[in-house]
């Protein structure tokens, strides 16, 4: 049996270099002033879709990912990785957005695409650390969902089986399909890009950059559908735009700073007996230990 996977992944900044400069005035990330990366967690997740795919011929895996323009670029990364294809949603109207506002633009542009079987996505974003889209997806389509997920098990049909990291240890979880899953760093590294991969889709790109970026090879784009990559805005998923971006945000960032902790006063111990009575009294006289 086949399978129609929708992967949600997402291009952020990369957190290990905050600046000064991470947030805006209105209390948004500058995504501008920080490198972009390809969210880690939404990488496991991808290789958890392609495995899916790999097993079940006739399978695909689609990605769909909201953000600026350039966040295509996660889009095409994925292609390099094997998946089929990828949906960029960018609008102004979805700038801003917290994880309510987030999870409803994406859940109204997963209800267009409507055909589906498995939704899968990283647990959370590394500049949000919140691990709520996912499951927020799940409730507005109104599916089961599988967090913390590390293994698919099994898939027979419409019965998916899944081991999932919980506190203390591992557990396994039987669910019908549609699903969401949101995945755990723990779970399978993604594959590397593949060579063949690379050479047919560099040159796939979205209508903006079509327009803004013009190159000899806008030819070859478009004679070969496949390096088309589809983007939506508001217009196309027809969203309410009281609940997209900062209208339907009630989260506000007051502001983000780097914190680097330094050692106030340090001691030197030996491994004499003493020594080692004397620090174990003091942690335990301050509560660290016991």
């Amino acid at each position: 049996m086949s399978y129609k996977i929708i992967v949600l992944a997402k291009q952020v900044p990369d957190t290990r270099a905050v600046s000064k400069d991470a947030m805006t005035p209105e209390g948004t990330v500058n995504r501008a002033a920080l490198p972009a990366i390809f969210n880690p967690e939404d990488l496991n997740a991808l290789e958890m879709a392609l495995q899916i795919k790999d097993a079940n011929p006739g399978s695909t895996v689609k990605i769909v990912t909201m953000g600026l323009p350039k966040a295509a670029e996660v889009i095409r990364e994925g292609l390099f990785r094997g998946a089929d294809g990828g949906v960029l949603l960018t609008d102004r109207a979805f700038a801003g957005a917290d994880t309510l506002a987030t999870s409803y633009t994406i859940a109204t542009a997963i209800k267009k695409i409507g055909d589906y079987d498995i939704i899968i996505g990283g647990r959370q974003a590394i500049d949000g650390d919140t691990a709520q889209v996912g499951p927020q997806v799940a409730e507005k389509l109104g599916l089961p969902q599988v967090t913390y997920a590390e293994k698919i098990e099994s898939l027979e049909g419409k019965t998916i089986r899944i081991k999932r990291a919980i506190t203390g240890g591992v557990e396994t979880v039987e669910t019908k399909l549609p699903v969401v899953i949101t995945v755990n760093g723990s779970a399978d590294a993604c594959r590397p890009r593949n060579a063949k991969n690379v050479m047919k889709y560099k040159y796939a790109q979205t209508p903006s950059e079509a327009a803004q970026k013009p190159t000899p090879y806008a030819a070859i784009a478009d004679s070969k559908p496949y390096l088309k990559i589809e983007e939506w805005n508001n217009a196309t998923i027809n969203a309410d735009l009281q609940q997209c971006g900062l209208n339907g945000s009630p989260t506000k960032v007051k502001n983000v700073e780097s914190i680097v902790f330094a050692a106030k006063e340090s001691k030197t111990f030996s491994a004499s007996d003493a020594d080692i009575e004397g620090l174990m009294v003091e942690l335990l006289a301050n509560h660290t230990i016991g």
